[in-house]
């Protein structure tokens, strides 16, 4: 066969020197020693000596006759190879190739990677873990049936290697990381981690009162609860030490939500403390029980599934829709608006009640909340700008001084007379200080479905913001900390699904890791768990002996501090907005812009239907859409790269489709992949409209090299769909070749082997290292079917 002289100036080519050393092992007759100009037994397995055995039916001798053959057809019948240009580079790493880098590389393994590495240790499996087989394969053999070879997990082979002894207490600690912090607790770390519990005591008891009364709608001691339980759950089984869990803004105001559904739905009255307070145990205890499966299903990867702009948008209408609300109570409307049915209206319909009677608004209530408004604003402020130089004004504790201040003042001055809102006796409906109550009950099934899709999305947020602040912290340097517990994702999820489960039977509102909580533990001397088992205890003395002591507090002062909270959540927003305009990401701008609106101007409800849609909508489409290129040569190298990026600085092979699948197929991204493939063929693009007339011509097509370095994963709808392709190129008398493809034995190959693919291609020889090596055979090969065009047949 005579190569074009098109194909001469543009296919790669061996040396003088390497020509003359394959002529001299083909004279000799013996088996050649790898070079770079052919393929290294773990892309090409009929070369291999694994094992010393053929495979797929061809013997040592017919793949030495074979290799003989074909390299001295090379070296006198292809006139480029014989050309002196040559670009050696070495080699990426060494070891077989299996992971997707981007640009692939035509030399191929110097030496037999078998002969480099060598095989792994018998019975030791490549799996990471024991693989299910061990137990079908064990009872088999006590059926007298021989099973596969039980493999051990890399775990305990690691283990028998460096002489540790795989016990099972090593797992338990690991699992339950109280097992393993206790015994490094220290009288060192004994003043920090108590003055770190009293210092945030201090600051976020009172938040929870107030994200009780004035955002979930149920009694305040249910917001003391979250402290209790979660806190002292979370250090027994979180994995990060300075962590404090405990309820959050966001979370309290959608489980405000499902009561105010549940009283509009006339399931519970409106002034029904009891029942308000079993319908949030019974949202705490789904939200609870679904990040609680997800961390036994290994789920840590969902905080990734909301995006960003999502996350920002209902955020930012969260502390919009807050303020909103508190500026009712602020301004002692409360009563006037029970009157008009405003409290259960959207934002909009409360901004209009608020125009329309500000005149009405009660003196000594706007008094009292805009003046602890600006103190704790002025307060945060300072410390934010002090702290960096004398870090222990964060010890101060300006809230609850607020909180103090108030409470003497209003009981002194008797400002409940003139008509100021207190918070007044503070116990459990019930009577008894700790109710026990199983939120999973048939009486409750009408509140579990309305509360379905609310408490998934406060497990979700609830998560994201736990998994920020965790990260966070694991970054920080933990100097005379605890050793030897590693942050893990799923672990977290377990820990805070436990916590709210055993929260929700006292009907405690849902309560996350918070990163400005968890940041004043850090700071005021917290170093480990124990903080947070002394905050349970804390919050345990209060509700038994302190919470008289809250009769004067006013509700203003409450809400105040509610509204610091908020502005807090939406003062990020500006920063996000300007970075997507600087970037001119319009679409994420958009999405913000309508989670926003929604929530604003119809319902939470609403604002969280359409976030997740979009949010997963997005997920499913950058997923099913297969990210195949057509690959170019860099002129004067041996480098192939996009050839979309670039088209006028790259060339292209006569006769040639060269097309890099740089990811896993699975039945999510190959529906589109035969569409995909087909316009590559058409217009040498994957983004030309397919109403274009052809502009590729058919003869570019006469072989197809697919390079699959990328392919680490294939599944079964993978492997059919990619059969159907091969098969239907192979109809057509089109040449297909595979470039960089995972070695035999993995996974991906035996796929192919056992699909046909490998038989319906032409057998390993069209499995080869590199692009380079594929376009030379496209040289030296020929078929007996001319090339037909089928492409535009049907369409």
């Amino acid at each position: 066969m005579n190569p074009s002289t098109l194909r001469e100036t543009h296919t790669l080519s061996r040396s003088p020197e390497e020509a003359r050393s394959l002529q001299g092992d083909a004279a000799q007759g013996s088996e050649p020693i790898p070079s770079q100009s052919h393929a290294s037994p773990s892309a090409n397995p009929e070369q291999g000596n694994i094992g010393g055995n053929g495979t797929n039916g061809y013997s040592d001798g017919d793949r030495a006759h074979e290799t003989i053959a074909a390299r001295r057809a090379v070296d006198e019948t292809t006139s480029l190879l014989r050309r002196p240009f040559e670009i050696v580079n070495d080699p990426a790493h060494t070891g077989p190739c299996n992971h997707g880098t981007f640009s692939p590389q035509v030399e191929s393994p110097a030496a037999s990677i078998v002969e480099q590495v060598g095989s792994p240790p018998a019975g030791y499996g490549d799996d990471g873990g024991d693989s299910s087989s061990s137990l079908i394969s064990g009872i088999l053999s006590k059926m007298g049936i021989d099973g596969q070879r039980k493999k051990i997990s890399t775990t305990s082979r690691l283990a028998e290697e460096h002489g540790i002894t795989n016990t099972t207490s090593m797992y338990i600690s690991y699992y339950i990381p109280f097992l393993a912090w206790i015994p490094q607790y220290r009288w060192v770390h004994l003043q920090g981690d108590l003055t770190a519990a009293i210092t945030v005591a201090s600051f976020y008891l009172p938040m929870a009162l107030s994200y009780a009364s004035n955002l979930a709608h149920v009694p305040p001691i249910n917001g003391l609860y979250s402290f209790v339980f979660n806190p002292l759950i979370y250090a027994i089984l979180g994995s990060c030490p300075q962590m404090v869990v405990g309820p959050e803004a966001a979370g309290s105001l959608l489980v405000g939500s499902v009561v105010k559904t549940s009283v509009d739905k006339g399931a519970t009255g409106e002034d029904d403390d009891i029942m308000h307070a079993r319908v949030a145990g019974v949202v705490t205890g789904m939200a609870g029980a679904a990040i609680f499966i997800a961390g036994l299903t290994r789920l840590g990867f969902l905080d990734n599934v909301l995006s960003r702009p999502f996350l920002r948008g209902f955020i930012s209408a969260i502390g919009f829709v807050i303020i909103v609300d508190q500026l009712i109570p602020e301004m002692g409307l409360t009563d006037l608006a029970d009157q008009l049915d405003v409290s259960h209206g959207s934002s909009v319909d409360k901004l209009g009640f608020l125009f329309t009677n500000a005149g009405h608004a009660h003196r000594v209530t706007c008094a009292v909340a805009g003046v602890s408004f600006v103190i704790i604003m002025i307060c945060r402020e300072l410390k934010n700008r002090l702290q960096p130089r004398f870090p222990k004004v964060a010890y101060i504790p300006d809230r609850f001084l607020v909180v103090v201040l108030s409470a003497i003042l209003t009981w002194q001055l008797r400002w409940d007379k003139y008509g100021l809102e207190i918070l007044g006796e503070v116990k459990s409906a019930s009577g008894n200080p700790f109710p026990f109550h199983w939120p999973f009950q048939w009486a409750h099934l009408k509140h579990i479905r309305e509360a379905m899709g609310t408490s998934f999305l406060i497990a979700l947020l609830g998560f994201f913001e736990s998994s920020v602040a965790a990260k966070s912290l694991a970054g920080q340097d933990r100097k005379d900390g605890i050793k030897g517990i590693e942050l893990s994702a799923n672990r977290e999820l377990v820990a805070l699904g436990v916590a709210n489960l055993v929260g929700s039977c006292f009907r405690a509102i849902p309560a996350f890791g918070g990163y400005g909580r968890s940041k004043v533990n850090a700071n005021t001397g917290g170093k480990t768990p124990m903080s947070s088992v002394f905050l349970s205890i804390i919050t345990v003395i209060c509700v038994v002996y302190l919470l008289p002591a809250f009769y004067y507090l006013p509700k203003a002062v409450l809400s105040s501090m509610i509204t610091v909270v908020a502005w807090s959540l939406i003062e990020e927003a500006p920063h996000d907005i300007a970075f997507f305009i600087q970037i001119r990401g319009y679409t994420e701008l958009g999405l913000m812009l309508i989670i926003f609106a929604s929530t604003i101007f119809y319902s939470l409800t609403l604002g969280i239907a359409i976030g997740v849609g979009l949010s997963l909508l997005s997920v499913i489409r950058h997923s099913t859409r297969p990210r195949i290129q057509i690959l170019g040569r860099i002129p004067g190298t041996n480098k192939f790269e996009n050839a979309e990026v670039n088209p006028d600085k790259l060339e292209f092979i006569e006769g040639c489709l060269i097309v890099k699948i740089p990811e896993p197929l699975t039945f999510a991204n190959t529906g589109d992949l035969k569409n995909r493939l087909r316009r590559l063929e058409l217009y040498g693009t994957t983004h030309a409209h397919p109403a274009l007339p052809r502009v590729r011509s058919p003869e570019h097509n006469k072989n197809i090299i697919f390079d699959i370095h990328g392919v680490t994963e294939l599944d079964g709808s993978g492997t059919q769909v990619l059969e159907e392709i091969v098969r239907g190129y192979r109809d057509r008398g089109v040449r297909i070749f595979f470039s960089r493809c995972p070695p035999d034995g993995t996974h991906v190959y035996e796929l192919m082997r056992r699909s046909g693919i490998l038989d319906v291609v032409g057998g390993p020889s069209h499995f080869v290292d590199d692009v380079g090596e594929a376009l030379r055979l496209t040289e030296t090969e020929h078929t007996g079917s001319g090339y037909e065009d089928w492409t535009d047949d049907g369409t």
